[in-house]
C-alpha cells in the first residue's frame, strides 16, 4: 500500500447544514421502491452544490467530486431508501393487512402514524395497531397476543367498515405505506427519528460535499458519491458502480447496544459483517485517518446486518470495501443518534475524499504482481 500523508488538515463541516439537511431527507418518505421524491431532492442539492451526477434508469445517483487524477475510481456511498410496508389485503373490517418493506420488528410498528400512498395519487392517514388494541375490551390479552405482522393492521382514518369501503377510498393491494418519522433534536445534541438508517449517512455525505465545494480545495483524486434506492431489501450498489471504481467506503448506522462495541457518540469502523470481513488495507486507512486527525472512534463486528458493500461484491464488483458508521441506538425501530457522531463522521468522509486511492496498481483489473500490497507477518525461519 503506497505511503499517504494523513496528518491533520483543517477541514470545515458546517453542523448546521449538517442537520438541517438531516431534517429535510427525514421528512422526504422513501421507503424501498419509492423513492422517486427524494432522489429528485437530492439531484437538485447536487446542482446547488455544483456537483455533477447521472442516474441509473430506477433512480440510483453516481456524482462526481472531480480530482487532478480519476484513476483508480474511489467511491464513498449511502442509501437513501428506508423501511416501510405495503398493503397484503383489504380486510374484511375496513381494515389493512400489511406486508414489511425491509427487514424489520412489527413490534417497532406498532402505534405508529403513517401514510397510505394509494396507486389513484392520493393519500390516506392511518395507524398501525396490534389486533387487539383496546385495554378495555381485551383486558390482559393486550400483553399475551403474539408478535408478528400477521398480528397488526392498519386503522386508516376513513369510515371503512370492511373492503368495500376501502376500495372506495382508493386503497389497492401493493400500495406504499411509509412510516412517520417522529423526528426531534434536543438541546443536547441528541437526535431521535426513524428512518436515521440511513438518512443519516446521506446527510453527512452532502455535508461533506458542501464543507470541500465552500474551501474550493482542489482534490487530488477523484471520488464518486453513489447514492443507492434499494439497500433495505438487498441489491444496493450492485447496479451503481460500472466497473471502473476499485474502492468504495459505505456509510451506514452502527449497532450501540450492551453486545456491541459501537459508540453513539463517535466513529464506528466495522471490520466483519454477516458477508465477511472488510478489505484490510482500505479499512486501516480509515483508522489511520481516524488516529491522526484525532477523531473519536471504536472498531466493531456486525453479527447481524449487511450494507451497500455486499450488495457490490456479489453482483461481480472486484473492489475494496470498508464500513464506516454513525452511532445509533435502537436501530430499525425508533433509533437515536447524537449530532457529535454524524460530526465526527462527516469529518472523516472529508479527510477520506481530500486523499488518494490506497493501491495504485487497482486501476488495472488484471495486473502484475508489482504494486500489490502486503499485510505484516512475523518473520519464519524455515529449515
Amino acid at each position: 500500500m503506497e505511503e499517504q500523508d494523513v496528518s491533520k488538515t483543517e477541514t470545515t463541516i458546517d453542523l448546521g447544514y449538517l442537520t438541517g439537511m438531516l431534517r429535510q431527507l427525514i421528512e422526504i418518505p422513501s421507503p424501498s421502491g419509492y423513492t422517486d421524491s427524494i432522489v429528485h431532492f437530492v439531484g437538485e442539492e447536487l446542482e446547488r452544490l455544483s456537483v455533477p451526477f447521472e442516474l441509473t434508469r430506477r433512480g440510483a445517483i453516481r456524482a462526481v467530486l472531480k480530482g487532478e487524477q480519476e484513476t483508480p475510481g474511489r467511491g464513498i456511498v449511502a442509501h437513501l431508501d428506508t423501511l416501510g410496508a405495503m398493503v397484503k389485503k383489504l380486510k374484511s373490517n375496513g381494515r389493512l393487512e400489511v406486508a414489511p418493506v425491509g427487514n424489520w420488528s412489527s413490534r417497532f410498528a406498532e402505534g405508529a402514524r403513517v401514510t397510505v400512498f394509494t396507486s389513484e395519487g392520493k393519500t390516506c392517514r392511518g395507524t398501525i395497531l396490534p389486533l387487539k388494541a383496546s385495554g378495555h375490551a381485551y383486558d390482559k390479552e393486550i400483553d399475551t397476543q403474539p408478535v408478528g405482522w400477521d398480528h397488526v393492521e392498519v386503522r386508516v382514518d376513513e369510515f371503512s367498515d370492511n373492503a368495500d369501503d376501502l376500495l372506495q377510498i382508493g386503497v389497492r393491494v401493493g400500495d406504499y405505506v411509509a412510516v412517520d418519522p417522529n423526528y426531534e433534536l434536543s438541546d443536547n445534541g441528541f437526535i431521535n427519528s426513524r428512518h436515521l438508517d440511513n438518512k443519516a449517512g446521506v446527510a453527512c455525505m452532502l455535508a461533506a460535499a458542501q464543507a470541500l465545494r465552500q474551501s474550493g480545495h482542489v482534490l487530488n483524486q477523484s471520488c464518486y458519491l453513489l447514492f443507492t434506492i434499494f439497500e433495505e431489501v438487498g441489491s444496493g450498489a450492485s447496479s451503481i458502480l460500472h466497473g471502473d471504481i476499485a474502492e468504495m467506503v459505505s456509510i451506514d448506522n452502527a449497532t450501540v447496544a450492551p453486545i456491541q462495541n459501537s459508540l453513539e457518540a463517535g466513529i464506528t469502523i466495522c471490520m466483519m459483517d454477516s458477508s465477511g470481513p472488510f478489505d484490510y488495507h482500505l479499512t486501516q486507512r480509515l483508522i489511520d485517518l481516524c488516529d491522526a486527525n484525532e477523531l473519536k472512534y471504536s472498531r466493531d463486528i456486525f453479527n447481524h446486518y449487511r450494507c451497500d458493500a455486499a450488495s457490490a461484491v456479489e453482483a461481480g464488483n472486484d473492489i475494496r470495501t470498508a464500513l464506516v458508521c454513525y452511532g445509533v441506538d435502537g436501530s430499525h425501530g425508533y433509533e437515536r443518534t447524537h449530532q457529535f457522531s454524524l460530526f465526527e463522521l462527516t469529518k472523516l468522509l472529508a479527510y477520506y475524499i481530500r486523499g488518494e486511492s490506497i493501491v495504485k496498481r487497482d486501476r488495472y483489473d488484471l495486473g502484475p504482481m508489482k504494486g500489490f500490497p502486503t499485510q505484516p507477518l512475523p518473520e519464519i525461519s524455515i529449515g
